[in-house]
């Protein structure tokens, strides 16, 4: 499927909402990176009990809500392995939507982000629909269409409970009006699998993310050997494009880091992807020294200014006010 895109790049991406600035995967998150300037806020999406997709960075919730503060759900904290990883808590997957309003989003790495503590317990957990909704809305009262970029999380995993991601989000984009290739919407996901189903079902943007190390999970499970980058070369690349219209990309698949965190030289991967037709979104820019590389301590602008000359076509960012006024200069 060919895929032309009215964007004018580079998109700027609000990387879970203005997480610098709010609790992420909060309506204050994703309304501030609105305002902030951001082309899209994105959701990464986990199932309730009663399949109702919502927004949190992972289905284990101790780290981004006050579920630990509820005694009422203490009986609930349980071990469960994710992607082959062993995790201790509560699941969303274990709770109705209607218990999960009941809880209040925290800031998820407050040792870095002190400045969000002061609004922990304040927003509720948001469901894919009041995401739209306030997309919509904003979109209108400002007349400028604000995208959606919503990453389906361990899809293999939700799958295996029964609960299933794609349908109810397809539905869900669906009944909001969302179709076609121009539509305001990417569709991400780290798996393969359920992109390349997806793809079947969709003409909707589709959105592979290669990480800098380790496999899709859906390799691990189907006995693939290849791994993220086997599918950042030249011929995964081409095989991505049969599927999907972007690649989201770790910066470091871009530009490497040595062990002490200074940059190397730049490798061929927005080149190749683009010559195999594929848009290039880099994840994640953040402001925090302790993310930016050696090179740029204290100077994110200056990170953000070097992978934009790439000619890279979108960046996720926690900061989407640096993003755009890195990009307002640079235009």
């Amino acid at each position: 499927m060919t895929h032309t895109f009215t964007r004018k790049p580079p998109i700027i991406i609000a990387h879970r909402g203005a997480s610098g600035y709010r609790p992420e995967h909060t309506l204050a998150a994703y309304e501030l990176a609105i305002n902030l300037g951001a082309d899209y806020i994105e959701p990464d999406l986990v199932s309730t009990k009663d399949g109702i997709l919502i927004a949190r960075h992972e289905n284990e919730i101790s780290e981004t809500s006050d579920i630990a503060n509820h005694a009422e759900f203490a009986h609930r904290q349980t071990t469960k392995i994710i992607d082959g990883e062993s995790k201790t808590g509560w699941f969303t997957e274990d709770f109705t939507l209607m218990e999960l309003k009941t809880l209040r989003a925290t800031e998820r790495i407050p040792e870095m982000r002190s400045q969000n503590t002061p609004y922990n317990g304040l927003w509720e957990i948001p469901t894919l629909q009041e995401i739209i909704d306030l997309a919509k809305d904003k979109s209108a009262q400002i007349g400028r269409t604000i995208g959606i970029y919503p990453e389906t999380k361990h899809p293999t995993y939700f799958k295996s409970l029964g609960l299933a991601l794609e349908a109810p989000l397809l539905a869900t984009l669906a009944a909001n009006g969302y179709q076609g290739a121009n539509a305001p919407v990417f569709i991400q996901s780290f798996e393969v699998s359920n992109l390349q189903d997806l793809a079947k079902q969709t003409d909707l943007p589709l959105v592979q993310l290669l990480n800098d190390k380790g496999k899709p999970y859906d390799f691990v499970v189907s006995d693939d050997h290849r791994t993220y980058a086997d599918l950042a070369t030249v011929s995964g690349l081409k095989d991505i494009a049969k599927y999907a219209q972007a690649v989201g990309v770790n910066k470091n698949l871009v530009i490497p880091r040595d062990r002490t965190g200074k940059l190397l030289s730049p490798t061929s991967l927005v080149r190749n992807a683009h010559a195999a037709g594929l848009q290039v979104h880099l994840w994640t820019f953040r402001n925090e020294d302790y993310f930016l590389p050696l090179d740029f301590l204290g100077n994110p602008q200056g990170e953000y200014k070097l992978f934009l000359n790439l000619g890279i076509d979108g960046v996720f960012s926690d900061y989407p006010d640096t993003a755009v006024a890195v990009g307002e200069c640079m235009n």
